[in-house]
């Protein structure tokens, strides 16, 4: 029998699959299964991947935490809805495959067994190190939905891993959510006050807290009444016994899609690409404060929440989504290309090869090279294999991280006038490091182009950045960033020809990191913490004990 552990006679965890309650308000969270991790290294196996990336912050330590080497803003989650197909867990761990640059630290899914039981395989890590072959037996039925998670929280990660899954007293139901609430804090200690127990410190729980005090009728209109709460970015998918619910924010910050298999199942997802995996056709994408229901009656739209001008984030075009993907109705790939051919237009310079820093600034150096007439070459070769730790030898190498993912190809750079293509500048560590890179490979002169505008403030609606004061462009001039970083010349692409080539469109994005002019405005400020990691999604315990992330 699976051990169950009372906390309170509101709450109880327990590791069997949750049945609807009878008894009124009773809210429950599943504790995750165990997952099937590929074996680790003797000298990394540690009690957990939150001590691993913990340890390897302390000093003297031989792991590199890597990411220091990474600085790019980071994408925190991607989600994935099927509905009507008797392959759903298979296709949905497909599904999250395609969506993995959104989120690599953790995966989870849903499903609804016949017996109409929610069943939930969730862990740390990448998705084909949660899966195998028998945890997706453990997990039939038509109907599921699933997560992929980045996270920088440590010791919170793993409880913080979705779907999340609850049963209160109208039946059970699933979330998946991307996005971030800017209203968090203040939801969450409402909540507390009449009584609800949070058993992790993600705000996405908030949202399952808000639908189970609902009183709203029928189920989908209990989600409207949650949202209409909700303040900042969401796109999220519900599944209960019978239902597979989408919905997007009113300023439909992140994406969400929907298309359909040739049996009819029923898609949602944060990006095309996972639809042409698993060969679903797309159709939409899901509108702001639209709320979308599929069960046995079939597919139901409702605009019910007001929809102010959208503002959909541009990072995703300049960096997030995989570039084979549609996004906001737009090419990614095409929208790179502009941006490297916008770039040439601007900022030329005389050169004798075009290179990016991959995978991210490749299409844009194609556009830039395709503008100038000049070559592209593969400059640097990025390495696919190096997790987020690695062993440093006791003699320190200099530019460790960045040389364990970049390595330069001599003959394209020595002696040449280079021009290397980046999708952003953060803090400039990275670009620093490759500029030194190219030059001790040789290379003749280094100049940096980079396809999108300086990044000056922090998001809010579900990015991964660092707080405001730790940002170059915020803190220096463009040439100022040029002498930091030691290139020979330095350019970014300006916010009115961005505006310009998105036209009509232009009103309908999201530029708050490069303007600090925020469409919702946070109340809860990122600040600079120790080792440089950020409370992303919560707090972990009180406002007054806390050291960093998210403060009011």
């Amino acid at each position: 029998m699976a051990a169950t552990s009372t906390i309170s006679s509101s709450l109880s965890l327990t590791t069997k699959p949750i049945k609807p309650s009878s008894k009124p308000l009773r809210f429950l969270r599943t504790p995750f299964l165990k997952p099937f991790f590929s074996p680790l290294p003797t000298s990394l196996s540690t009690s957990s991947f939150s001590q691993r990336v913990s340890s390897s912050r302390t000093q003297n330590n031989p792991l590199a935490l890597l990411d220091d080497d990474d600085e790019k803003p980071r994408e925190e989650c991607g989600v994935v809805g099927i509905y009507g197909d008797s392959e759903a867990s298979r296709l949905c761990y497909l599904a999250l495959h395609a969506l993995q640059h959104r989120g690599q630290e953790g995966a989870g899914i849903v499903t609804v067994s016949k017996d109409k039981v929610l069943q939930t395989i969730t862990g740390v890590g990448l998705v084909s190190e949660v899966f195998n072959e028998s945890k997706l037996d453990q997990l039939p039925g038509d109907n599921a939905i699933g997560h992929v998670r980045y996270s920088t929280a440590g010791s919170s990660m793993l409880k913080n891993v979705q779907p999340f899954v609850a049963g209160y007293r109208f039946g059970s139901v699933g979330v998946a959510h991307n996005g971030n609430l800017v209203n968090y804090t203040k939801l969450r200690a409402d909540l507390e006050e009449n009584g609800s127990i949070f058993n992790t410190s993600s705000d996405t729980e908030v949202v399952l807290h808000l639908i189970a005090i609902s009183k709203a009728r029928p189920f989908f209109m209990r989600i409207v009444d949650a949202c209409e709460k909700l303040q900042g970015a969401y796109s999220m998918v519900f599944l209960t016994e019978d239902k597979l619910v989408a919905v997007r924010d009113p300023h439909g910050f992140r994406p969400l899609v929907m298309g359909r298999r040739s049996n009819g199942a029923v898609v949602f997802a944060s990006e095309t690409c996972a639809l042409d995996l698993i060969e679903a056709t797309y159709e939409r994408e899901v509108y702001p404060g639209e709320v979308i229901v599929v069960d046995e009656d079939g597919v139901k739209s409702q605009c019910l929440m007001p929809h102010p001008e959208p503002k959909q984030c541009i990072f995703e075009h300049i960096y997030f989504s995989l570039p084979n993907s549609i996004v906001f109705g737009r090419s990614v790939y095409e929208s790179r290309h502009v941006f490297g051919e916008i770039l040439a237009t601007e900022s030329p310079v005389d050169c004798d090869v075009v290179i990016a820093v991959p995978d991210s600034g490749v299409v844009a150096a194609l556009g830039y090279a395709a503008k100038t007439g000049v070559a592209f070459q593969q400059g640097l070769i990025r390495s696919h294999y190096v997790g987020r730790t690695f062993i440093e030898p006791s003699q320190k190498i200099r530019d460790f991280g960045v040389k364990l993912k970049l390595s330069p190809v001599r003959g394209v750079l020595e002696g040449k006038r280079v021009v290397v293509v980046d999708d952003s500048i953060v803090r400039g560590t990275t670009s620093s490091k490759i500029v030194r890179l190219l030059r001790e490979a040789g290379a003749k002169e280094v100049h940096m182009r980079i396809a999108s505008p300086p990044i000056i403030a922090s998001c809010y609606y579900g990015v991964d950045t660092p707080s405001s004061e730790e940002l170059i462009s915020n803190r220096m001039n463009v040439d100022e960033v040029r002498d930091h970083i030691g290139c020979d010349s330095l350019a970014f692409l300006s916010m009115e020809t961005l505006k310009k080539h998105l036209g009509e469109d232009s009103k309908s994005f999201c530029y708050a990191c490069f303007t600090g002019n925020y469409p919702v405005k946070p109340t809860e400020d990122k600040v600079k913490r120790g080792g440089g990691d950020f409370i992303d999604d919560g707090l972990v315990g009180g406002m007054n004990n806390i050291e960093g992330g998210w403060v009011r």
